[in-house]
């Protein structure tokens, strides 16, 4: 017997300068705010992001959370990855953002064009063109 998932319905990403960070994946990803919280009992923000209309990312901060352990072949999650239309039109924007990226490789398996550039904590972001 196996589960019947629909779709995923989030990906959960703690990170260790809430500006910053909500910077970052606003601002430079393009993502859109979806709701904002302040859980006090925590010390934590919740920022629940989304891309053209679906609900995709949680950011959560926490007062000093553990760095990463080893990077990135750490077990969990490796990677977050973005489709886009144009590889050399995004990196362009990222590169007058500041954010510097890997360098463009090629999919062997699909002969297509993807890139790794990292979130203010590190977190491996993958660009892939469709």
């Amino acid at each position: 017997m196996k589960l019947n998932l629909n779709k995923i319905h989030h990906i959960a990403i703690i990170c260790s300068d809430y500006e910053r960070s909500k910077k970052f994946y606003t601002e430079i990803l393009g993502l859109e705010i979806a709701r904002e919280y302040y859980r006090v009992e925590r010390d934590s923000y919740k920022l629940d992001l989304k891309l053209n209309d679906h609900y995709i990312i949680e950011l959560f901060s926490f007062p000093s959370p553990p760095n990463r352990l080893s990077f990135p072949e750490a077990a969990g999650l490796r990677h977050l990855a973005f489709e886009v239309d144009n590889l050399d039109l995004e990196l362009n924007k990222l590169e007058k953002a500041g954010v510097s990226h890997e360098g463009i490789r090629i999919d062997e398996l699909t002969n297509k064009r993807f890139t790794f550039f990292f979130d203010p904590d590190q977190v491996p972001i993958e660009l892939y063109e469709r």
